[in-house]
């Protein structure tokens, strides 16, 4: 049996536009005028492709400006209330997000500037005296009082792959914001300190060749998780060997992360050969997280090519949606991406191995760095012809499943921040070049033994 299996399939086991957009520098009561919120989700017709995907990216971001909460502007989990958890749970990961999210929306000038660091600086200044375990935070938060939902009876407290995410978005905001005014300089400061405070090494226990997922005060390491690839945490081994107080050494990443039954692969599915990972690839969600900061273009290690290993793991996933060996309905050359996401009957890790005929938007359109023509295809078949059942006020919604004639009625935080930071690194590469360009991270990769072109 696997010994370590991603934090979602974890998960699943545990609980087995243009118009009408508003911004303004506060988040904004839930509407409660039925016209208006119809008003928000009607769909313009005949969209040439770069104004779908202003419209997709926009609307999208609703979710962390006019969702957002209140008190802290953290990221909420979801949209829906489900598995006890209310609207005051806020994701530390899907606010990192958030934070990528809201510097394109700035980019794009669907924001002010001083609104966005504003926000921005809300939510560090509450993030500076909440709950975190030597500096890393954990998987949820109460997004008012800043005190820790556990995720588990064990799992509460320091999550260090939700607080990876987090830093990727916080860094980016970072090395976005730096014009010479107060506020920005207060947010980059601010963002510093965070950034030196984080203990990575903490999670060595103690200085073992081995990067532990948990912590607790009350439990201390009993869950006992090592982060083994390849799944989605190679983003926390970059940030651990980037820190400029607490780094972990080159050991823990070779001795750890790459040493596993599932981190090298070399076989072939639907014709694909796949460096790394799981069969058929595993969730889609491994090529999305840590790559919205790392470039994947031109970054090699002695393990593998990891544009060839995203390109190729999005390709196995799309051919399996389109050979659709198991016939679910619905599933097409239009209609196609396997990933973690709510689910008719729960929450699911779905992959090719792991196909019971749920489709989650997001996994096709964050997709759209590796796959623009197929992700196209699927953005034009979920917006013209689904767009009655999945379109909403953020977006898509998080799932359908239509041989089970079933839509979510949720979005989250996790699935809604990759479609617009994915979209826009297919666009014009934003965060890409901002997080690439961060001296600590191009430190950290030389250091774990990678080329990138980055890399001065």
């Amino acid at each position: 049996m696997i010994k370590v299996l991603s934090k979602r399939l974890l998960f699943v086991f545990l609980l087995m536009n243009n118009v009408f957009f508003f911004v303004s520098a506060q988040a904004p009561a839930k509407t409660k005028n039925k016209q208006a919120v119809q008003l928000a989700i009607v769909r313009p017709k005949n969209l040439s492709d770069d104004d779908l995907l202003d419209l997709v990216q926009k609307q999208t971001f609703r979710y962390f400006w006019d969702y957002a909460h209140p008190v802290s502007g953290l990221a909420r989990e979801r949209s829906n209330k489900a598995y006890n958890y209310g609207d005051e749970a806020c994701a530390i990961g899907g606010s990192g997000f958030g934070i990528m999210a809201t510097i394109v929306a700035t980019e794009r000038k669907w924001v002010i500037r001083d609104s966005a660091v504003n926000r921005l600086l809300k939510m560090v200044n509450f993030l500076l005296t909440a709950n975190s375990y030597h500096g890393i935070f954990p998987h949820f938060i109460n997004g008012g009082t800043g005190v820790t939902i556990p995720f588990g009876r064990k799992d509460d407290a320091a999550d260090l792959v939700e607080t990876s995410y987090l830093f990727e978005g916080l860094l980016c905001a970072r090395q976005y914001y730096n014009k010479d005014v107060q506020n920005e300089n207060e947010l980059r400061n601010r963002i510093t300190w965070l950034w030196e405070g984080a203990e990575w090494n903490w999670h060595t226990r103690g200085g073992l060749d081995l990067l532990y997922w948990h912590w607790s005060p009350n439990n201390g390491w009993s869950m006992n998780f090592e982060i083994r690839g390849w799944n989605e945490c190679f983003i926390t081994y970059v940030l651990a060997a980037s820190s400029p107080t607490y780094a972990i050494n080159r050991s823990v990443y070779d001795h750890c992360w790459a040493e596993s039954n599932h981190f090298k692969n070399g076989r072939e599915y639907y014709g694909v050969k796949l460096p790394l990972g799981f069969d058929y690839g595993g969730p889609l969600f491994f090529t999305h997280y840590s790559f919205m900061g790392i470039d994947p273009h031109g970054l090699k290690d002695q393990y593998a090519d990891y544009w060839e290993q995203n390109y190729n793991h999005t390709l196995i996933n799309y051919k399996h949606c389109v050979l659709n060996p198991k016939h679910f309905k619905g599933y097409g050359e239009n209609c196609w991406g396997l990933t973690a996401s709510d689910t008719y009957n729960g929450y699911n890790a779905h992959s090719p191995d792991n196909d019971w005929g749920t489709i989650s938007p997001t996994a096709a359109l964050s997709a759209f760095p590796y796959t623009p023509e197929y992700s196209m295809n699927a953005l034009k078949h979920f917006y013209n012809d689904l767009g009655d059942k999945i379109w909403g006020q953020y977006g898509f919604k998080d799932a359908f499943n239509e041989t089970q004639n079933w839509v979510a009625d949720s979005e989250l935080a996790i699935d809604q921040g990759p479609i617009i930071v994915m979209i826009e690194n297919y666009r014009t590469g934003l965060m890409w070049k901002l997080f690439m360009q961060i001296p600590e991270i191009q430190q950290g990769l030389k250091k774990l033994g990678f080329q990138s072109p980055y890399i001065k």
